[in-house]
């Protein structure tokens, strides 16, 4: 078990130093305000999925996605010289779409409680 703390501890280091080099050292206009919300490093530490979101448009994120992928060469390079990991992972950008998937559940939930709603006012009705 102590190497899945360790995971997660690489996970919210990588999550916090990504988020500061985005916003501080990148010039690329696609990348500007890019939120990283997430990061999962495989066990082995050599990959890791890292979730971005934009409070922009589709589109964009998927262009911001483009723009990070490109740097993800000096990215590494820079988490290289300042953290004291082994190996920095190889990045996979992903667009977080957890909210989207949020708002559908509500939105069938919203659905499912409306139907229950409705037979009862249908029977009140009829008799």
């Amino acid at each position: 078990m102590p190497n899945y703390r360790r995971v997660d501890r690489v996970n919210q280091l990588l999550r916090e130093e990504l988020s500061r080099l985005i916003r501080r050292e990148m010039k690329d206009p696609r990348v500007s305000g890019v939120t990283v919300t997430g990061v999962e490093t495989s066990p082995d530490l050599r990959h890791a999925k890292v979730f971005v979101r934009t409070l922009r448009d589709e589109p964009t994120a998927e262009e911001a996605v483009e723009g990070l992928q490109s740097a993800e060469g000096f990215l590494r390079k820079k988490l290289g010289k300042e953290l004291r990991i082994r190996r920095v992972p190889e990045f996979a950008f992903e667009v977080d779409r957890s909210l989207e998937r949020v708002q559908r559940i509500e939105s069938l939930l919203d659905q499912v409680h409306e139907e229950e709603g409705r037979p009862e006012a249908d029977a009140g009705d009829g008799a």
